[in-house]
């Protein structure tokens, strides 16, 4: 069984930048497509952005796109979520997920989680 822990987060001004960084064990990480997704109090979790397995192409949502860069290192297990730009309204949990197939978007499609990490954008 795959395991996720995401690391990085933390509390940043508006404008700052955070890498957040999400660890695979337990089984083969490359055949996994990884997404970020997060969640805010009282809002329900959403995509933020995706890394296929076959090619690491990647999408972003319209929120992020242009501030946030996801990718993966294999070799390392883990898959990165570079954050430029940050706005108060990126406070969220952050997490990371896996799917066996890749082009999944919905947090229902993800079969393995991590724990979340605090993301905090504030002056």
């Amino acid at each position: 069984q795959l395991q996720l822990v995401e690391s990085g987060g933390g509390l940043v001004q508006p404008g700052g930048s955070l890498r957040l960084s999400c660890a695979g064990s337990g089984e083969t990480f490359d055949y996994y497509a990884i997404g970020w997704f997060r969640q805010a109090p009282g809002k329900e979790r959403e995509g933020v952005s995706y890394i296929n397995s076959y090619d690491s192409s990647t999408y972003y949502a319209d929120f992020v796109k242009g501030r946030f860069t996801i990718s993966r290192d294999n070799a390392k297990n883990t898959v990165y979520l570079q954050m430029n730009s940050l706005k108060p309204e990126d406070t969220a949990v952050y997490y990371c997920a896996a799917s066996i197939v890749d082009g999944r978007h919905s947090p229902n499609e993800y079969d393995y989680w991590g724990r979340g990490t605090q993301v905090s954008v504030s002056s």
